[in-house]
């Protein structure tokens, strides 16, 4: 067990182009614990560094890369919009199949450690699409044999992104007022790269089972 905490780690990553993504492969690559950091995405991170590994692959064909997915952590930081996705159907895929899928082979694979980006609201027996969907994600995910796993509920996520997405600038701008008041603080817009930071400190716990980080755990594990 103590060879495992304190060596350093090799980590994958699906989803590195997006908002947290970006950010968390950035930290794993400065970060000394890690030795090794092997992203898997349809086009290049753009960076420059001896610890990163970049598999081109198409997320429709997992049987073709899923032999990859090694090592001791894999994050998921995949997303989209239902605007970007072009349909519910489309979304589903990008958030629940290719998310799946990966977890699946990591598991297979003997990856301990698996942490999963969700969001605030998410349950399988809710009426919204979006929560319904993540909910039925970390109901499967839960149902793998990872020695460790660990689901993040952020609300909305603040930072830059490529796309302009003017429902969540609308959205944090607003949250960061009303998260003031009474009973509203689950709402308050968390930044990118604290959930990173969240991310990577779950990973490194000397933890056994599956463990749920609401919005006000998410930044008590970034601060750690």
């Amino acid at each position: 067990m103590q060879d495992y905490l304190y060596r350093m780690k090799k980590a994958s990553v699906i989803g590195a182009t997006g908002l947290v993504g970006k950010s968390l492969v950035q930290q794993l690559l400065s970060d000394d614990r890690f030795s090794e950091v092997t992203v898997f995405v349809r086009r290049t991170t753009g960076l420059q560094n001896n610890k990163l590994k970049e598999h081109f692959v198409d997320f429709d064909q997992p049987q073709n890369w899923q032999h990859w997915i090694q090592g001791d952590v894999l994050f998921s930081t995949m997303g989209t919009t239902m605007a970007k996705a072009g349909s519910k159907d489309a979304q589903y895929k990008i958030d629940f199949t290719y998310q799946y899928e990966a977890a699946r082979a990591a598991a297979v694979n003997g990856v301990p450690t698996y942490v999963l980006i969700s969001s605030a609201g998410a349950s399988s027996s809710s009426k919204i699409f979006y929560s319904k969907m993540k909910g039925e994600l970390e109901e499967a995910i839960k149902k793998l044999l990872f020695r460790s796993i660990h689901i993040l509920q952020p609300g909305i996520l603040a930072g830059d992104r490529e796309e302009s997405r003017l429902g969540e600038i609308i959205g944090v701008s607003v949250l960061n007022v009303l998260h003031h008041f009474p009973g509203l603080g689950a709402y308050k817009p968390i930044p990118a790269p604290v959930v990173a930071r969240a991310m990577i400190n779950s990973a490194l716990k000397d933890s056994v089972g599956v463990h749920t980080s609401t919005l006000k755990e998410v930044f008590a594990l970034a601060e750690k």
